[in-house]
């Protein structure tokens, strides 16, 4: 695995497709926060986008999508000023997998949301703009259209398993708007390490063997690099140490461990790269706030 897809992995990403919306005319519709992820398709016609504290609405064509990653409202609407309606009863009154509002259906989208564990904030989300728009136009969007394309495809056919044939095709296109994200802006944090060319190679390094007793001096053979270039590449696009990062990424391996199994402590410390229990146990509270034993305590209880 590279390091993006660890961390889509480890947050859980599962799809959940809604209802298309057909509209035409003058037509507005409002929607609440998402609680995930939400993405739109528009597969004809063209529309506006405004998000609540995006200052700049988002004009969407035929072929265009976005991603949403922020759990903030936000209004599709033929034209900016249309009184809004709320989306809840267009959608609970939808036929036949489509919901309408205004009149005739000059505009079509296709759309759902992602939903991740507790962590996708921190390791994913946290990273993203609040609204990440790929213009149809955009030579490197043909592979989101491809997925897209598939998505409706499977949707209108009805054919054996096409719903979860789509959602798995949903998943795609959330890595593929993900890449392109990247490739068009680089991103911030760790995500936009994956992009740097110094950075890039010590991350996979660590996320393809995060148990190995790594030291700066041998991330930085792997990045062909300086100990002290890639110490201060690592502060000044991921904002802290290679280190740093490797401890990070240890303890959100052994608490992925301790949500999802019965392993015992001293595995799991063995697995991420700690000699013993305690030693986990100290970097796990010094990052975390609870032990282990509480930390597996929580979520045994919460479940």
């Amino acid at each position: 695995m590279d390091p993006l897809e660890d961390v889509l992995a480890l947050v859980g990403a599962t799809s959940h497709l809604s209802a298309a919306l057909a509209a035409g005319g003058r037509w507005a519709v409002r929607f609440d926060p998402p609680a995930g992820v939400k993405f739109n398709s528009v597969r004809r016609g063209d529309c506006l986008l405004r998000v609540d504290g995006v200052p700049e609405p988002v004009v969407l064509a035929a072929g265009d999508c976005f991603l949403l990653t922020r759990p903030r409202a936000f209004t599709l609407a033929a034209a900016p000023d249309i009184p809004p309606e709320p989306a809840g009863p267009i959608f609970q009154a939808a036929v036949d997998g489509v919901a309408r509002a205004g009149t005739g259906d000059g505009v079509f989208l296709i759309g759902g949301a992602f939903s991740f564990t507790e962590r996708a904030r921190a390791l994913l989300l946290d990273a993203l703009p609040p609204v990440i728009h790929v213009p149809a136009a955009t030579p490197e969007a043909a592979t989101v259209r491809w997925a897209v394309e598939e998505i409706d495809a499977e949707l209108r056919g009805e054919p054996l398993g096409g719903r979860l044939v789509a959602e798995h095709l949903a998943l795609v296109m959330l890595i593929r708007v993900l890449r392109l994200h990247l490739a068009r802006t680089g991103g911030s944090g760790w995500l936009a390490g994956l992009a740097d060319p110094v950075l890039g190679p010590a991350l996979r390094a660590m996320h393809a063997r995060p148990a190995q007793p790594w030291t700066v001096a041998e991330l930085a053979r792997v990045a062909v690099v300086s100990r002290s270039t890639l110490a201060a590449r690592f502060k000044e696009v991921i904002g802290r140490g290679p280190l740093e990062y490797l401890t990070g990424w240890r303890i959100e391996l052994a608490a992925d461990r301790i949500r999802r199994g019965d392993d015992t402590l001293a595995s799991i410390a063995r697995a991420v790269g700690y000699g013993s229990e305690s030693a986990l146990s100290v970097a796990f509270k010094r990052t975390t706030g609870l032990s282990p034993r509480a930390y597996r305590s929580r979520f045994t209880l919460a479940g």
